[in-house]
């Protein structure tokens, strides 16, 4: 049939997956660190995913497509939610909220050296735990005057000398958009807001999702009042860093 749908300009899409969580139809998915259809019947055409989009990736044409299928979505939809159910349940003897979950409690280190296969000591550049942005308390004091670090996950593995390079007297948060179902930017946000944050880098990927990453820690700078300059190192999946951009 002839009907209003979505449209997806994959070469403006960056990959950051805001789409895919304001569809809730779960009409959108990431392939290839782009965002696609996934099904045009789970699509209503109502398009509360446009305004999410940054980069003006998502328009409206009308087309013929497949009818919106609302049995279907609720099916997948109540698929998801039981999911996603079971899963809080198996989180509920480790509830952050109520502060009783030992990875959530923060801790710092004031040096951590281990051996390599040689035998050979290598510190340890982590000052503080935990690491997951998920999980670190927005009212940690380890973020008092810190130098702030805000990585891909991945890049820890994809870069060599991670530790010495970035870490290096740095309060180090990790995080992967593409994964988390979460906005960061709130707790981003909330952290820049409540303390005095002397510097701010970003150490993300080239892969498109991770624009994710670096839209969130503009969206805190902006909501949190504060003018801190941003630096962002773009890294590849073979290891070398591709670009420092200062903002």
């Amino acid at each position: 049939m002839l009907r209003t749908i979505i449209t997806i300009d994959k070469d403006r899409c960056d990959g950051c997956a805001l789409c895919v969580t304001a569809c809730h139809e779960g009409a959108i998915g990431l392939v290839d660190g782009k965002a696609t259809l996934l099904r045009e019947d789970y699509c209503d055409g109502l398009g509360d995913c446009l305004p999410a989009c940054p980069t003006g990736a998502i328009t409206f044409e009308k087309r013929e497509a497949l009818s919106y299928d609302a049995l279907a979505v609720q099916a997948n939809m109540e698929a998801k939610s039981h999911l996603l159910s079971s899963i809080r349940e198996a989180k509920l003897s480790c509830s952050i909220s109520e502060g009783g979950c030992p990875s959530a409690q923060p801790k710092t280190h004031d040096e951590n050296t281990s051996e390599t296969s040689a035998g050979l000591p290598v510190r340890s550049q982590l000052r503080q735990f935990p690491v997951k942005i998920r999980l670190v308390p927005e009212n940690a004091p380890f973020f008092a005057n810190a130098n702030l670090l805000i990585a891909a996950d991945c890049t820890a593995y994809a870069f060599g000398d991670f530790h010495n390079r970035f870490m290096r007297s740095a309060i180090t948060l990790i995080g992967c958009p593409k994964l988390d179902e979460t906005d960061y930017s709130e707790k981003l946000a909330s952290i820049l807001a409540t303390h005095t944050i002397k510097t701010l880098t970003v150490v993300r990927m080239d892969v498109p999702c991770c624009g994710g990453l670096t839209h969130a820690v503009r969206k805190a700078i902006e909501n949190s009042g504060t003018s801190l300059p941003l630096e962002i190192v773009t890294i590849s999946s073979a290891g070398s860093i591709l670009s420092i951009v200062k903002e």
